[in-house]
């Protein structure tokens, strides 16, 4: 049987940043659910890159993780094991370009024990006092790249969004543990808050980087936080340059692209809102996508 929530978790209480801590923000950002154009690891890779932290809790994996669903990675050389890429589910205290610390869960999505989870962190959100939890997640959309990269926003209060947000009605999705650990934080009277940016369903294989700049902002608006995102311009601009020019040498996925934009642009002139129209006929995300990698395979043979 699973045991307390306080045993998946070691808190680092040598650590001198601790002392830091006054009611910061957590911002929760796992791997392994949906991360299109790897929106979410570049985000989480620029903020390690950028800013100072230090880990002040580690979870047990071991007990959260299925090994054999995600396997580690073995470095094998003169015939011998030589490194082990031991997964890690840690959080980090980080230290923001104004000085001020807020709280950074990463590591991979537990496959196992998620009630057993979402109560350990809560038990670390409560020892610490955070007072906004931020969720980052990038999902594919029938959107182009040629316009801004929009945003889904849910909350577990209405006052922590602004403007409407009642766009797509209610859905079942799949279930996650970032979504359980919003669910449940609601449930308790936390206030938290998740950003899934859209990225175009044909390039949501590959990375991009205007997603990742995208949450990070939409972070930074939600919570005051001063978090880096110039580390990312140069490649975001590298991305659309070579879009373009795969873009004007196929027609058709030019076309495609074409179409996409005239309904993105009908559906804002109409609501104000850069989301989808629920009866705007798309091409679906294999369409699209398939023909789009069936250009690039194309191009990469001799």
């Amino acid at each position: 049987m699973a045991g307390e929530p306080g045993e998946l978790y070691e808190l680092h209480l040598e650590v001198p940043q601790i002392e830091d801590l006054a009611s910061p923000v957590l911002v929760h950002a796992l791997d392994g659910y949906v991360d299109a154009g790897s929106g979410v690891s570049l985000a989480v890779a620029q903020l390690l890159e950028k800013l100072e932290g230090t880990v002040i809790a580690t979870f047990d994996v071991d007990q959260l993780i299925d090994y054999r669903a995600r396997r580690p990675t073995l470095t094998f050389a003169r015939n011998a094991f030589i490194d082990y890429d031991a997964p890690q589910l840690v959080i980090r205290a980080m230290v923001d370009e104004g000085g001020a610390t807020f709280l950074l869960l990463t590591g991979p999505e537990p496959d196992v024990q998620w009630e057993r989870f979402s109560a350990a962190v809560g038990q670390i959100a409560d020892r610490f006092a955070v007072r906004l939890t931020v969720g980052l997640m990038a999902i594919p959309m029938g959107v182009p790249h040629t316009r801004p990269t929009g945003m889904s926003t849910h909350a577990t209060r209405p006052e922590l969004i602004d403007g409407p947000q009642d766009w797509i009605g209610t859905v079942q999705v799949p279930g996650h543990a970032s979504g359980l650990l919003e669910y449940r934080f609601g449930q308790a009277g936390r206030d938290a808050i998740g950003f899934a940016a859209h990225v175009p369903h044909y390039v949501a294989r590959s990375d991009y980087p205007e997603t990742a700049r995208t949450l990070i902002q939409a972070t930074a608006d939600a919570t005051g936080l001063l978090l880096p995102t110039s580390g990312l311009d140069a490649a975001a601009a590298a991305v659309q340059v070579q879009l373009a020019n795969q873009l004007s040498e196929n027609t058709e996925i030019a076309e495609m692209v074409q179409a996409l934009e005239q309904q993105y642009d009908a559906f804002v002139s109409a609501t104000g809102r850069g989301l989808l129209a629920e009866s705007a006929p798309l091409p679906t995300a294999d369409e699209l996508g398939a023909q789009f990698e069936a250009f690039l395979a194309d191009r990469e043979r001799p």
